[in-house]
């Protein structure tokens, strides 16, 4: 699919990447087009599902949102005959930005935000640990964050 895209595709996926309330207008001027085929790339790469949303990426911290765990979850080997109610359950909770289902000891690598260490603790108990099939949860906490993007390398 990526082969689709030329070096002007390329740009506007990056702009867009960086900022997406940019106008076609804008784009177009900064990737060298006049705006109506500027437009008419843009909706096509979203009709051809390049660009999947246009979304406003929120500050976790200033949200009091402040702890960023990383949960290994094993599921027992009874657990996974709940693989589905699981997945379903996970996807309803708010608090797991992201899953992964994973090859080696663990099943499923989870990224988790909290307010704080006590809030994680009690979605630990109340939430995590009670979901279906779960055998082993473990919880690695964040100190720092050295990077974090939503932008993929396009090759602009």
């Amino acid at each position: 699919m990526q082969s689709n895209l030329d070096r002007t595709d390329r740009k506007i996926l990056t702009l867009l990447q960086q900022d997406a309330s940019l106008s076609a207008a804008e784009i177009a001027e900064k990737v060298g087009l006049s705006q109506s085929p500027c437009w008419r790339r843009i909706q096509r790469l979203k009709e051809e599902g390049y660009i999947r949303a246009q979304v406003a990426l929120l500050d976790r911290k200033k949200l009091g949102l402040n702890t960023q765990i990383f949960a290994q979850v094993k599921l027992s080997a009874h657990g996974r005959q709940h693989l589905d109610e699981f997945t379903a359950a996970i996807r309803q909770i708010p608090e797991v930005l992201e899953c992964y289902v994973m090859m080696g000891e663990t099943d499923f690598n989870l990224r988790i935000v909290a307010a704080d260490i006590e809030a994680y603790e009690r979605f630990f108990f109340d939430t995590l640990s009670k979901l279906p099939g779960v055998q082993e949860i473990k919880s690695t906490i964040a100190l720092s964050e050295i990077k974090n993007t939503t932008a993929l390398p396009v090759g602009a």
